[in-house]
């Protein structure tokens, strides 16, 4: 089962034909979707990418990308750095890009011609900045080459650019030439990353020292680099892309056929043997099929097919897609998926394998319809692992291509599903905003290029007929992020032939693997069968929603102190502790630990009780960081965001549970008079009744709700006062109580970081009359959703870590719980409270957690796993207690400007600040 790409290519050469071998054999289960229909949606595509593209080009043009929630653009250096994904942005306008043949597929070809004349004059590829290889790959060069191949088509049809003279090109050769230094390595495997003025190595670079790259990031070189040569006749490139993917099959595990996650590029040795077809690997084994299908070269089919049958009897276990270790295949690496996986049906159809590709898609399909959009990570029971989804395309790339292979009208609906969740929770007045948490729908401030280049062009041609695209699209192979190369480039002058043939391997034994696509007649002659595929996995996802384990009693002897019971504030509590040898330490990011010395115990008793008190602290931080609350939403509904800004908050272990309310609670915003909210308000009239605005500092979180509670409030949002935190790179926010019972509390009250609480705050000073929603999760504006739809949640635990040994006298452990529990939280930050932290912010500076954090994602790989580090010999438990979970708020220097500033006056310091960096912006463009 195939898609027709060309029925003008050697049979020989390519087997896989792809004609539309099964165009109605399921159209008996279900009324096909009517013309009118479709071409509604269709047209909804374009509106969408309209919104998107128009708002990026107002806002953010010529920066790299939007940030849909700010309106305006992404500079790298200006922004707080976001790691390994920063590595895609190199000041070369990349989203605009990324979309020149999107807006040819839409036949956008007016704005086409304009959009290139812009490349040609703004973008420059000489800047000092340190890129990915792999990203400005498949983004940038993979961008021009396909602007090229639509220039050159549009001109040979005399309707545009008639004065094109491979501009393009010629600046798609001078990126090439740009990242080659790359491959100066003697394996011949990239480097991760380049500079593309200085090159790689040397101390102008900044960069050349890294030993490790992801097996895609290496081996996702071809299409481009091949087209690039055979467009030019420069056959450098080609040759060290094949060189690349030469060195990948030989260091391939001999036993299993299958490759590790990441390799060291100068020995070849495997640094992470897991493998899968998700994160770190994908495109791999996409782009060997898809060279083959470019370049007509045999070897790259007979690889492929050699991987394949290797993916399918270790790594496949219908429906789902597992990770195994590359010298043991039979043992699982991890039992969670993450979505890059997404793709492989796709992959599956072009291979012609489409019963799995169905099975795996139908999977994928009910976990976006459990969560609204697939999680970055989910387990093999289909709960969140990671909640984040920054509007990946994998998805409805392999919905289009089962639609194509079956003709099945199932896939028009799956394709209206992914329209209506896009529209319905990713919209925002600039854009569309990445979620942040599936489970909330909570946005991050982010389009990625590749949510134009790649989703609109899939969802357009879901929807479009043949005479809707303004060329014949099976003239064409898509790369890895959607772009457009010819396959007329197969009957190019190839440059392996011009220098030797570097693959030559001899002749290609074919008898070990398939030529030809199957005829899916035969395979499917019951027009019910693909249902019957799906109905079964539908089922499966549907009741795979276990209850959390009951709560464990941690510990079995008894000491005069459980771990459970104590309080830092409790005077009795801290000399208990004293007796036992455990001491509490302050640190500079303000967290607490406790350590145990049990040399400085009074007795041998008492030190054998200071270390059961330290393991039932593990115990009880690691059970209750598995029951930690969710993140709760605030969801801005009024004009002129109607419900399409959400922010992520931090709960509360106190006052309303809003998960229990299928409504939330709807209000308008105010300031609280003082802003600290750590006294009685001066203007509680008009906070009456409405939700109020409060600045973290000065006193315990509890406090403040009591007091707006008196003043009639019916919820309130903390905001924190530490400049420059975010949602993005802090982890989760709880407020614990205050050490005493909190039943009182009845409002709910909710926690954002300084970033997101500047949106709130500027859309309060903008329009005076601002209403939210605090809920569990987004809603629809007036719309509640179905309580089932986020039901399946996980959430990280910290490793627990084993005791000290028979030996240790003085013992150091430590243990991050960095969601910690309101027990714990309250030893932390009151004894903090008692002591005075000299201005230290609670929860540390962004990014610096000890525990662990979801990896920062990037457009096709994964960051590899960190060593743990061994335990410091003579050492035992030592319990970190970050102040995410803080029953008070006590963290405002003494005289801090935050505590005695009017509200007034710190409006008008956001706005200077807001025109400074706008000044900013607009210098450095």
């Amino acid at each position: 089962m195939c898609i027709s790409l060309g029925s003008w290519i050697p049979s020989k050469m390519f087997p896989i034909r792809l004609h539309m071998l099964l165009l109605a054999f399921l159209f008996g289960q279900g009324l096909a979707m009517s013309r009118e229909e479709r071409h509604k949606l269709r047209d909804q595509v374009v509106e969408m990418f309209d919104h998107a593209y128009q708002n990026y080009m107002d806002h953010a043009y010529p920066a790299d990308e939007l940030m849909p929630l700010t309106c305006r653009g992404r500079v790298r250096g200006l922004e707080p750095s976001r790691g390994d994904v920063d590595d895609a942005l190199g000041k070369f306008s990349l989203t605009l890009i990324d979309t020149l043949d999107t807006l040819v597929v839409l036949n956008k070809t007016v704005e086409f011609e304009a959009a290139v004349r812009r490349v040609l004059k703004d973008v420059k590829l000489d800047n000092d900045i340190v890129v990915s290889v792999f990203e400005t790959n498949i983004r940038v060069l993979g961008g021009l080459l396909g602007g090229h191949s639509m220039a050159i088509m549009l001109k040979k049809r005399g309707e545009r650019m008639l004065w094109y003279q491979d501009e393009l090109l010629h600046m798609a050769k001078e990126l090439g030439h740009r990242l080659l230094p790359a491959f100066n390595t003697s394996s011949g495997l990239p480097y991760p990353r380049v500079n593309l003025k200085h090159g790689v190595g040397g101390p102008e670079s900044r960069t050349g020292t890294e030993t490790d790259t992801c097996t895609a990031c290496a081996g996702t070189i071809i299409l481009e680099f091949a087209a690039l040569s055979r467009f030019t006749g420069d056959p450098v490139f080609e040759v060290h892309a094949r060189r690349a993917l030469d060195f990948l099959w030989e260091k391939r595990q001999r036993n299993s056929n299958l490759v590790g996650t990441t390799i060291n590029i100068h020995s070849g040795e495997w640094v992470r043997r897991d493998s899968g077809v998700g994160a770190g690997i994908d495109s791999y084994y996409e782009y060997l099929l898809k060279a083959y299908v470019l370049l007509g070269d045999d070897l790259f089919l007979q690889r492929f097919n050699i991987h394949y049958a290797s993916i399918m009897k270790y790594i496949s276990q219908p429906p789902l897609l597992l990770d195994v270790h590359i010298h043991k295949p039979l043992l699982p690496a991890r039992t969670w998926m993450d979505s890059l996986l997404a793709f492989f049906p796709g992959l599956q159809v072009l291979k012609g394998d489409i019963r799995p590709a169905i099975e795996t898609h139908e999977m994928l399909y009910q976990v976006t319809k459990k969560h609204n959009f697939l999680p970055e990570a989910f387990t093999t029971d289909f709960r969140v692992h990671w909640a984040q989804h920054p509007l990946r395309p994998e998805f409805a790339e392999s919905t289009y291509f089962l639609y194509k292979a079956t003709g099945d009208p199932y896939y028009l609906e799956v394709g209206r599903t992914v329209l209506d969740n896009l529209n319905r929770y990713a919209r925002v007045p600039c854009g569309f905003a990445a979620m942040k948490d599936v489970r909330t729908g909570s946005h991050e401030d982010r389009m990625d290029s590749f949510f134009l280049a790649e989703m609109f062009k899939y969802l357009f041609l879901l929807f479009a007929d043949t005479e809707d695209l303004p060329f014949d699209v099976e003239d064409y192979i898509f790369t890895t992020e959607a772009h457009l190369l010819p396959l007329s480039l197969s009957v190019a002058p190839s440059s392996a032939a011009t220098l030797g043939n570097a693959t030559s391997e001899g002749e290609v034994d074919d008898t070990n693997f398939d030529w030809t696509c199957p005829n899916t007649r035969l395979l499917f002659p019951d027009p019910a069968y693909p249902r019957n595929l799906r109905d079964p996995i539908r089922s499966a996802v549907d009741k795979s929603c276990p209850r959390p384990l009951p709560y464990r009693e941690p510990g079995m002897g008894r000491a005069p102190l459980r771990a459970q019971d104590f309080m830092a504030n409790n005077p009795e509590h801290l000399e208990l502790l004293r007796r036992m040898g455990v001491s509490l330490i302050h640190l500079k990011d303000g967290r607490v630990q406790l350590v145990q010395h049990a040399t400085q115990a009074v007795s041998a008793v008492a030190a054998e009780d200071g270390m059961r008190f330290m393991q039932e602290m593990m115990e009880l931080s690691s059970q209750q960081q598995k029951e930690q609350l969710p993140p709760r939403a605030i969801q801005i509904v009024s004009h002129p965001y109607f419900g399409r800004v959400v922010l992520t908050a931090g709960p509360a272990q106190f006052g309303t549970d809003l998960s229990k309310s299928s409504t939330g609670v709807r209000g308008f915003v105010t300031v609280a008079e003082p802003y600290s909210g750590c006294s009685e308000l001066t203007n509680g009239d008009f906070v009456q009744g409405r939700i109020a605005l409060l600045q973290r500092g000065q006193c315990m979180f509890a406090e403040k709700a009591r007091h707006i509670q008196r003043a009639g409030a019916i919820g309130g949002i903390v905001i924190d006062d530490n400049e420059g935190s975010s949602s993005d790179t802090a982890p989760l926010f709880q407020m614990a109580g205050d050490g005493r019972s909190t039943d009182d509390v009845h409002v709910p009250i909710l926690f954002l970081f300084h970033k997101e609480g500047n949106i709130l705050l500027r859309a309060l000073k903008e329009y005076r009359e601002v209403e939210v929603l605090l809920s569990d999760k987004a809603r629809d504006r007036g719309v509640a959703l179905p309580e089932e739809v986020n039901n399946c949640v996980t959430h990280k635990t910290t490793p627990s870590l084993a005791g000290p040994g028979d030996k240790v006298q003085t013992s150091t452990v430590e243990l991050d719980v960095s969601e910690a529990v309101a027990a714990v939280a309250a030893a932390a930050v009151a004894v903090a409270a008692d002591e005075g932290r000299a201005g230290e912010d609670d929860a540390g500076p962004p990014g610096e957690t000890a525990g662990p954090s979801e990896p920062q994602e990037s457009s096709r790989t994964e960051p590899s796993d960190e060593g743990v580090e061994p335990e410091p010999e003579g050492e035992g438990p030592e319990v970190e207690v970050p102040e995410g979970a803080a029953p008070e708020d006590d963290d405002a220097p003494s005289g801090s400007s935050s505590s005695s500033q009017s509200v007034d006056e710190l409006m008008a310091d956001w706005q200077e600040d807001l025109d400074a960096f706008q000044q900013m912006d607009e210098e450095e463009l």
